[in-house]
């Protein structure tokens, strides 16, 4: 076992948390200066902690939602066995990558990468939560309370807003702005872990003839819950 997976199995152990799975890449930004604009732009971007309430333009909007929920729903569930409790995280992942304009997929798929859905994930380097934010991230542009990265908005908040600073960053690049994420910035292996992941979280509407009859009961569609 090497070092660093020998101390997150010792911090999970100590939390009574699940171990992290071998494939995952704990998170480690790498604190860096901020230009006072940057700054004062990411804090806005984290300091709104309203419910997570989506709003759509048309029904058409909401009921493509809510098949998105019922087929999202199903492939979480192995890892969330209560309804309640994925559409909840599902819910919010979903308004939080379109708040921070990101693929929802990809949010996932790091996610998935970096806690395998693990609420209290807690890597080598302190890393925490679904989305491994780094302690340091709340006292940049937050209120320094790094306990509320357990809270689930407010975790995957930061990570989203943070993922989006990469991404402007690195000019689009979403290669290198996964690395930035990780703190492993031009090395493929971290990068190539989260598109693949991503992949199983890709969702694309069915036809109109395909649909199930009842699109507003996600709990009752063919691909939600049981």
């Amino acid at each position: 076992m090497s070092g660093r997976r020998g101390a997150v199995v010792a911090i999970a152990a100590g939390l009574g948390l699940p171990l992290l799975p071998r494939f995952a890449f704990a998170g480690g930004q790498v604190e860096e200066p901020l230009a006072d604009s940057v700054r004062t732009a990411l804090s806005s971007a984290v300091a709104n902690s309203a419910p997570p309430v989506p709003e759509f333009r048309d029904i058409e909007s909401r009921l493509a939602y809510l098949r998105w929920l019922g087929a999202m729903s199903t492939r979480l569930r192995k890892r969330k066995a209560e309804w309640l409790e994925r559409k909840e995280f599902l819910q919010t992942i979903w308004y939080e990558s379109k708040r921070a304009g990101l693929d929802t997929g990809l949010v996932l798929g790091l996610v998935q990468v970096e806690s395998n859905f693990r609420k209290f994930a807690v890597s080598s380097v302190g890393a925490r939560g679904y989305m491994q934010v780094m302690p340091f991230w709340t006292r940049v542009i937050g209120d320094g309370d790094a306990g509320k990265l357990f809270h689930m908005q407010t975790n995957l908040r930061f990570g989203c807003v943070i993922l989006r600073h990469y991404i402007d960053r690195e000019r689009g690049d979403l290669f290198m702005a996964l690395g930035r994420y990780n703190g492993s910035r031009g090395k493929p292996q971290y990068p190539n872990a989260v598109f693949a992941a991503s992949k199983g979280w890709d969702w694309h509407d069915l036809p109109a003839q395909e649909r199930p009859m009842d699109p507003t009961r996600p709990d009752k569609l063919p691909n939600g819950p049981n």
